[in-house]
């Protein structure tokens, strides 16, 4: 009889049919903090519904064929004609459309409907972040369509819907549509005042023809897109639809679909205008940046959020596998040294998404003060918290070993993904300088930053002394920009420190001010103090699947 030599011990079971939501205490606290009473049993519902769906094992095989089979650029038909039509794989449109159908792009319509959706886009963006692209740019669409009342009664229906119709047809004929946008040309980058292509009025007013290119293109299958444009009165925004109001397709023209390192189920494109190319002015000539600049907030804020929620699935990847994976005499997740590094994953993951839900709030609550203080919080957080997304998802891989480096794991795809946040809506120093702007020019900014961030004093003396030093580092902006990344990382840590001393246990706050503020830590992960209660931090953190 042949000797068995092939028996499976000593492996984890996979992390799946658990409940996404209802495991992230972060995310459910949370919501019990910002959402009315009176819909907190809905939202829980709901939420609870998306986090079910999110953990399941459908979810999961949705998301590696739409890994894998990425979208494919069709230029023509077989008769020759013109299309421009990007193809998907079923999975993205599965993925896509339960994103549509639960309201990931209906913010703007319902009662504390930026917590719930940030809180959902934390939820589903852990099953794939690929198609968080396409839902990202729809949502944020809306308040740019807003500058033009006539566009926006028109589309914003269309946009928040919850049907997901995935042809390209007249608007007219649609229940739900999709946006994407265009703003970045190949010799400016995030530099769109040197953009090149030109918006000619046409008799009708509000009606233009484009001419140009845009060397990157969001979400290119949509059915409509915010782009810039130079128009006789300066850089403005305009929509272009892809299908005209005849039925007949606009010259939107796909060159080619960039080869990405991650996000390799979402297509992002080179597109042309060839002067026939018809648009829909949004708001004022010459004033393009400020229009779409409501749009690029928006997705900064997605950019917090995915990150947060990249974060979290792979910290419940590490927790889980440590859980069930024994070495040395005993679980790994019993180790010191190996707690240590899962609590110090745990801490960027539960900062990074009790900030983001504090950004959405301010979106919900809609006042001055509010407007003040995301002025400065959302590029704050935006360089921060995705900046920290990568070394964090290489960490908790590595909790894996060897099977984390295997695509199977789902934690290579994780890690391909962590650095496209940071990059997305302007990167690193464009958030930090924007940050350096706000400063220096509204005041009222920084007194809201301050009066919220001042709203934990003396909870905490490490908290206390960082931001005397944040204080001391903004009494001086002389000179500043060369130190404009350690200014704007300092308020980000002071920010999530406030946070965490007001509204976590007490053992993640303690954690989070001696490493983050107190400086009691090293440069890696897995060096905090080891008299902290380490063991409760990663117990927080740990996912459990049901049954």
């Amino acid at each position: 009889m042949a000797a068995t030599t092939h028996t499976v011990t000593n492996q984890p079971p996979p992390l799946v049919g658990y409940d996404i939501f209802a495991n992230d205490p972060a995310l459910t606290e949370g919501i019990t903090r910002y959402i009315a009473a009176e819909r907190l049993d809905e939202v829980h519902e709901e939420l609870g519904t998306l986090g079910k769906a999110a953990g399941s094992a459908h979810a999961q095989i949705w998301a590696a064929q739409a890994d894998r089979h990425p979208p494919v650029l069709r230029t023509h038909d077989r008769f020759g004609h013109r299309i421009d039509e990007v193809e998907f794989h079923p999975a993205w449109h599965r993925l896509l459309g339960h994103a549509v159908t639960s309201g990931l792009t209906g913010a703007w319509t319902r009662p504390d409907g930026h917590v719930r959706r940030t809180a959902g886009f934390i939820v589903w963006t852990q099953a794939e972040a690929g198609h968080g692209c396409p839902l990202s740019m729809t949502h944020a669409a809306v308040p740019a369509l807003r500058a033009e009342p006539e566009l926006a009664a028109e589309w914003e229906p269309l946009l928040t819907s919850r049907v997901y119709e995935q042809e390209l047809r007249p608007v007219a004929r649609k229940g739900g549509a999709l946006a994407g946008m265009a703003m970045t040309e190949k010799q400016g980058g995030s530099d769109v005042r040197t953009n090149t292509t030109r918006a000619e009025p046409l008799a009708a007013s509000g009606e233009y023809v484009l001419t140009g290119h845009k060397w990157f293109c969001s979400a290119p299958m949509s059915d409509a897109f915010l782009v810039l444009a130079q128009a006789p009165g300066g850089l403005t925004c305009f929509l272009l639809p892809r299908v005209l109001p005849d039925g007949s397709r606009n010259a939107f023209r796909i060159q080619r679909l960039k080869d990405k390192l991650g996000n390799r189920s979402n297509a992002s494109a080179e597109v042309e205008f060839d002067g026939r190319t018809w648009a829909r002015r949004v708001g004022e000539e010459g004033r393009g940046v400020a229009t779409i600049i409501e749009m690029v907030a928006a997705t900064r804020l997605d950019c917090v959020s995915a990150s947060a929620a990249v974060m979290r699935q792979a910290v419940a990847q590490a927790i889980h596998h440590s859980a069930y994976r024994e070495a040395f005499g005993g679980p790994l997740i019993d180790k010191p040294l190996m707690r240590n590094v899962l609590a110090d994953l745990a801490l960027e993951s539960e900062a990074a998404t009790t900030l983001a839900l504090r950004l959405a709030a301010a979106y919900d609550g809609g006042t001055e003060q509010d407007r003040h203080f995301l002025r400065l919080a959302i590029p704050a957080a935006k360089y921060w918290v995705t900046k920290r997304c990568t070394p964090m998802v290489a960490e908790a891989l590595e909790c894996l070993g060897g099977n984390g480096y295997v695509e199977e794991s789902g934690l290579p795809r994780l890690l391909r993904e962590a650095p496209l946040n940071s990059i997305w809506e302007g990167a690193g120093n464009v958030q930090a300088l924007d940050v350096l702007r706000a400063l220096q020019r509204e005041p009222e900014a920084l007194n809201a930053f301050l009066t919220e961030v001042g709203a934990a004093r003396g909870a905490d003396h490490r908290l206390d002394r960082a931001i005397r030093g944040m204080l001391t580092e903004l009494a001086d902006l002389e000179g500043i920009e060369a130190r404009a990344r350690r200014l704007v990382e300092r308020m980000a840590l002071v920010l999530q420190g406030s946070l965490l001393v007001r509204y976590a246990p007490s053992e993640v706050a303690d954690a989070f001010c001696a490493s983050r503020l107190g400086g009691d830590a090293g440069a890696a992960f897995g060096t905090l103090p080891h008299t902290l209660d380490l063991a409760a931090v990663v117990e927080r953190a740990r996912p459990v699947v049901d049954g």
